[in-house]
């Protein structure tokens, strides 16, 4: 064959429109015309029958062009089935060299074409406790810490007295309610002291103001009387005595209201001081009584069968016996 003879080479030189262009004409080109081939003179002869061209394939179940089958009036036409084959429609894969295509898994379905997992509600959820712990931790934080050091100033501020407040502590002091009432308390050289008793300040270690204490005591009929007002409420008490001993026991008889106690108020050499040593012999004894409500008269004295060489220093009360 020689060049420009043969009619087109190529698929691309067979134009069947080339008759439209000048370039076209100028080659030859002529419309079509019978049945016979047209576009360039000894184009390549590529008529077939409609449905005819296979790509390597089976043959659709149709020929192209042809109409599809209608349904009587009234019907719906049938129409393929899912996953059946169309007669009217090749896919592009069929033909050698097509692109190939992929299906892509619908969203919230597993690989495996079975039904997938929805979303994880429960990790949502979690997620949202835990941001909402937080925020409330947050907050406790920093309603316990205060203002940090934005609030420094304020602090600062408020620490100057203002009217509300005083720059120094009250001299008031409110007892809590049904807190114990504070019951009366003497020192010996207050009290009313009988026939030959004294007070005097030689022995050192006496509790009462400036160290002075009664004595002279150690002798039949001495006596020290405490005349007690102010008793809210009758009933028990106990009578403490600070006393001191020269490193003997004694003893002497308690008298509430005008009525002498069954036992006798025991001065006993507790201090375990030496013989003679008043110094040494300061301690404290007490006794169970009962008062009334008001003012009573407390007498303690020296009595037959007591051993009554003895120095007072204080007497006080308590609710209560022991």
């Amino acid at each position: 064959m020689t060049p420009g003879n043969n009619g087109a080479s190529t698929p691309e030189e067979d134009d069947p429109f080339g008759y439209l262009y000048a370039d076209g004409q100028a080659n030859g080109a002529t419309p079509p015309s019978g049945g016979g081939g047209y576009g360039y003179p000894g184009s390549v002869n590529r008529v077939r029958a409609v449905g005819e061209r296979k790509y390597g394939q089976q043959a659709a179940q149709g020929a192209y062009g042809q109409q599809a089958p209608t349904a009587p009036y009234g019907q719906v036409p049938q129409q393929p089935g899912h996953n059946q084959p169309n007669a009217h429609y090749a896919a592009p894969e069929t033909v050698p060299g097509g692109a190939q295509t992929t299906r892509s898994p619908m969203p919230g379905h597993g690989d495996g074409g079975g039904r997938g997992r929805g979303p994880n509600t429960k990790g949502l959820l979690i997620g949202a406790i835990a941001v909402v712990a937080a925020v409330v931790i947050g907050i406790g934080i920093a309603m316990m810490g205060g203002g940090g050091d934005d609030d420094k100033g304020g602090d600062q501020a408020a620490s100057t007295p203002t009217t509300s407040q005083s720059a120094s502590p009250s001299q008031t002091t409110t007892k809590a309610p049904g807190a114990a009432v504070e019951l009366p308390k003497i020192d010996a050289k207050a009290l009313k002291l009988g026939t030959g008793v004294t007070t005097a300040s030689d022995v050192k270690g006496a509790k009462a103001d400036g160290g002075v204490y009664v004595t002279g005591f150690n002798q039949a009929g001495a006596s020290v009387t405490w005349n007690v007002s102010g008793i809210k409420k009758a009933g028990k008490y106990t009578l403490y005595v600070n006393y001191g001993v020269p490193g003997k026991d004694a003893s002497a008889t308690l008298t509430v209201n005008a009525t002498a106690q069954d036992r006798p108020l025991n001065l006993g050499n507790f201090a375990k001081g030496p013989e003679g040593d008043y110094a040494k012999g300061w301690t404290n004894t007490w006794g169970d009584i009962t008062l009334n409500k008001g003012t009573n008269t407390i007498e303690i004295s020296c009595g037959d069968g007591n051993q009554c060489d003895v120095n007072f220093d204080q007497l006080w009360l308590e609710s209560g016996w022991r």
